[in-house]
């Protein structure tokens, strides 16, 4: 099989090139409508990217989902994604949106230590469960949250992880080309996949991906929820880049996931 076809995205989807500038687009002007609630370039960290939005909702937050963006740990940032806070904001949850140092200048283990830096800041503002969303190689580092490898000041706050898309077992990725920018090798491969790690008992956790995505991508998501033995869910007609769109919509399946009964 070849790697680096089955874990391409945007060659599989109709007009893929016109998706990231209307991300771009919706996450402005979401920032510019909600004015004092968005909490912008909030530091986390020592490096230049560890910075997060935090957008609060209309009253007292019932807890924070923080989202995680992808782009295969090589490209995008916080700033294209902040309407996705939409359905959680609504929903009268706070919702976070950490940036993370990229490859090549980091590996996949740092992003992971970030993302769990970033969280521990978001529990020392926020009070109430933490939710934990990522898509693509963000659903990775969100599904790293809930692995019981993770520090005290994220095991202890993190309730549950909803990984969108996820990358869970990244040995298939060491026979693709982008193999050499990640920095990735075999013991890398092995530590930071999140369906070689156990759930913790205290964390719980739902897996969605698109009914429309590459086979690979619907493998890695029933991989991880097998290994898991937590619900998976394939959303119908949905591909790898609007299989995230239901984050906007606080009646969405895809928010109840993320934020019912807790």
């Amino acid at each position: 099989m070849d790697m680096d076809r089955a874990y391409a995205n945007g060659a599989f989807i109709a007009g893929a090139a016109d998706f990231p500038p209307r991300w771009a687009a919706k996450a402005q002007a979401f920032r510019t409508k909600l004015g004092g609630r968005a909490q912008l370039d909030l530091g986390y960290g020592p490096k230049a990217r560890n910075r997060m939005d935090l957008f609060m909702p209309e009253t007292t937050p019932k807890g924070c989902l923080v989202f995680v963006h992808g782009g295969y740990w090589m490209a995008f940032d916080k700033s294209s994604w902040s309407h996705l806070a939409a359905g959680a904001l609504a929903q009268g949850w706070a919702c976070a949106m950490p940036s993370y140092t990229i490859a090549p200048e980091a590996r996949i283990t740092d992003m992971t230590g970030e993302i769990a830096v970033a969280v521990q800041t978001v529990s020392a503002m926020i009070a109430g469960p933490i939710v934990v969303s990522g898509h693509s190689a963000g659903g990775h580092l969100s599904a790293r949250m809930g692995c019981t490898d993770m520090p005290a000041g994220v095991a202890s706050r993190v309730r549950r992880v909803v990984p969108i898309s996820p990358l869970a077992d990244l040995s298939p990725l060491l026979e693709t080309e982008m193999r050499d920018q990640l920095w990735l090798d075999e013991e890398e491969a092995s530590s930071e996949s999140p369906a070689l790690h156990s759930l913790r008992p205290t964390c719980q956790a739902h897996v969605w991906v698109g009914g429309h995505e590459r086979p690979a991508f619907l493998w890695q998501a029933r991989t991880l929820s097998e290994e898991w033995n937590c619900p998976w869910t394939v959303a119908p007609d949905k591909h790898h880049f609007d299989v995230i769109d239901d984050l906007e919509n606080p009646g969405s399946a895809l928010i109840a996931a993320c934020l019912d009964k807790l």
